[in-house]
């Protein structure tokens, strides 16, 4: 089970306005620690892991990984579109517009981002009472 998850940035000014763009609407609550971000949702479950920003440790640049990619369930494919809008006015880049994928599941809508570091990021809504990709 995951207990956190942590991307590494340089910039803390563009990426909490790059996170907390979704996160506090998929009702994560941030807390800033010494600069740097800490998002949890309320009473902690193991279901939702933290989600850390930070400066790389060993005080080298950051870089995102290839073939990393942060996934972040929302409530409708409503919101994943809500959501991919508001990251990208935040800064956030394109990487898919919402929709459905045909490798995947019938009701797997998602849209991809990047944060202003280059990291992969996921917003998805798979609801089986939503319409379907072949409904």
């Amino acid at each position: 089970m995951i207990a956190y998850v942590t991307v590494g940035v340089n910039d803390m000014t563009r990426a909490e306005c790059f996170y907390s763009s979704f996160l506090l609407n998929l009702g994560y609550e941030l807390e800033v620690i010494d600069g740097e971000l800490s998002y949890a949702q309320p009473g902690q479950s193991p279901e939702f892991p933290e989600f850390y920003v930070k400066a790389p440790f060993n005080g080298q640049p950051a870089t995102a990984g290839n073939g990393t990619m942060i996934a972040f369930r929302a409530g409708s494919q409503k919101q994943v579109r809500d959501l991919h809008a508001a990251a990208v006015n935040a800064g956030g880049a394109d990487e898919g517009a919402p929709g459905f994928r045909e490798s995947y599941g019938p009701n797997f809508f998602v849209a991809y981002l990047r944060d202003p570091e280059g990291n992969k990021i996921a917003l998805f809504s798979s609801d089986p009472n939503e319409p379907g990709r072949d409904g």
